[in-house]
């Protein structure tokens, strides 16, 4: 596994696809959290009186925890800063995960239909993510890793890769603050 992943990160086209995945989830991620750190609802109206078993009604109620809403914003913020900065890249991943798989889970079991491809959707491209950054993981899952060898290419590591995660960063949190 670890040659053929040798090899797909040696083309600079996946290169650029993972950055650009990165940037992708982290602005997902940035996005939505502004919203919960401002304590504003993730849907325009009330949920309130939505039936129990839909996924507007979980969400009011999420929304009305206080305390949770702000946690996951927070948690999602920091998520996508680290995934948007490259450098923290793998660390990003892997906070992101748990965070998308729940997502996930309760959008499957609340049959949120729009909702579900969109969650699967991340939760498969930080997979893919995850996949990427094997080597670095494989010390965390295998009794006998083996030796770590740096498979990153000097154009993946260019700092204008990170510079640019910072401002996209930087942006989506100015304009939201304003806009919200």
């Amino acid at each position: 596994m670890e040659n053929i992943l040798a090899k797909i990160k040696s083309r600079i086209i996946f290169q650029l696809f993972v950055i650009f995945i990165r940037y992708a989830l982290g602005t997902a991620f940035v996005w939505a959290s502004i919203l919960k750190i401002k304590g504003i609802r993730f849907e325009p109206e009330s949920g309130e009186t939505a039936p129990i078993n839909s996924i507007s009604h979980l969400l009011e109620a999420i929304y009305r925890s206080g305390f949770y809403w702000n946690f996951i914003g927070w948690g999602q913020l920091i998520a996508g800063f680290l995934l948007m900065s490259q450098i923290f890249s793998t660390l990003g991943a892997i906070v992101y995960f748990p965070i998308i798989l729940s997502i996930f889970i309760l959008t499957t079991s609340f049959g949120a239909s729009f909702f579900w491809i969109l969650t699967s959707s991340m939760l498969f491209a930080n997979i893919c993510l995850l996949l990427w950054d094997w080597n670095k993981l494989k010390f965390i899952f295998l009794s006998n890793p083996g030796i770590y060898i740096d498979q990153s290419t000097s154009f993946s590591k260019l700092k204008v890769w990170s510079f640019l995660g910072i401002l996209i960063f930087l942006f989506i949190i100015i304009y939201r603050i304003i806009t919200t």
